[in-house]
C-alpha cells in the first residue's frame, strides 16, 4: 500500500467504529496512534526529500535560463559579425535548453502541488492524531473509573463486609444484655424495698394487736 492511500484510509477511518469492534480498545488504540505516527514520519521524508528536490530544480532552471541568455546573446553577436551560420548554431543549442528548461518548469510545477498536497496531509494526520490521543486518554479514564467501581462494588460484596455486619450485630445483642441486666438490677431493688414495706405494715399491724391486747386486759383488771 502506498503512502498515499495509507495516508486516506488513516485519515478517513471512524476511530470509534474500529474501537467498538475491538475486543481490547485499548491496545486497539495503542496501535492505531503507532501507525499514524510512522505514517507522520513517513510523510516528513517525502516532504522533506520533496523541498529538496524542489531546491535542485529551481538551481538546474536558473542555470539554463541563464545559459540560453547567453546563446541568444552569442547568435545576436554572429549575425551581427555576419556569421550566420554560428548564429544558426547559437540558436540550435538555446533551442534544445528551451526545451529542457520547459520540462524542468513542468516537473516543478507538478513538485509544487505535491509538496502542498504533503504540507496538508501533515497537518490533518497531526490533527487526528491529536484527536485519537484525546480519545485515548478518555478510554483510560473510562478504565480506571470503571476498574474502581468494580473493585469496590467486588469489596462490598464480599464476606468480609458480611462479617462485619455479622460482628456488629453480636456487640448489638451484647449492649442489649448489659442493658437487660441494668434493668433486672432496677427491678430487684424496686422488689426489696416493696417487700420490705409490706413487712413493716405486717409487723405495725402486730404491734396494734398487742397494744390493743395490753388495753383490754388492764380495763379488765380493774
Amino acid at each position: 500500500m502506498g503512502i498515499f492511500s495509507r495516508f486516506a484510509d488513516i485519515v478517513n477511518s471512524n476511530i470509534s467504529s474500529l474501537l467498538d469492534k475491538a475486543e481490547d480498545p485499548e491496545k486497539m488504540i495503542r496501535l492505531i496512534i503507532q501507525e499514524m505516527e510512522d505514517t507522520l514520519v513517513e510523510v516528513r521524508t517525502h516532504s522533506a526529500k520533496a523541498l529538496a528536490d524542489n531546491k535542485e530544480l529551481v538551481r538546474r532552471i536558473e542555470f539554463l535560463e541563464e545559459h540560453i541568455h547567453e546563446w541568444q546573446a552569442k547568435a545576436s553577436l554572429a549575425i551581427q559579425k555576419q556569421r550566420e551560420d554560428l548564429a544558426r548554431a547559437a540558436l540550435i543549442e538555446k533551442q534544445k535548453l528551451e526545451e529542457q528548461l520547459k520540462h524542468l518548469r513542468t516537473e516543478k510545477t507538478l513538485l509544487d502541488e505535491s509538496i502542498e498536497k504533503l504540507s496538508s496531509e501533515v497537518t490533518k494526520l497531526e490533527t487526528k492524531i491529536t484527536e485519537t490521543r484525546a480519545k485515548q486518554q478518555s478510554i483510560v479514564m473510562r478504565k480506571q473509573t470503571a476498574t474502581h467501581r468494580r473493585d469496590i462494588k467486588k469489596q462490598l460484596h464480599t464476606g468480609k463486609t458480611e462479617e462485619a455486619m455479622s460482628k456488629f450485630a453480636q456487640y448489638e445483642r451484647k449492649i442489649d444484655e448489659l442493658e437487660a441486666e441494668a434493668d433486672s438490677y432496677d427491678l430487684g431493688n424496686k422488689g426489696k424495698d416493696l417487700n420490705q414495706e409490706f413487712a413493716e405494715l405486717q409487723a405495725d399491724d402486730e404491734i396494734e394487736k398487742e397494744l390493743a391486747k395490753l388495753k383490754k386486759s388492764l380495763q379488765d383488771s380493774h
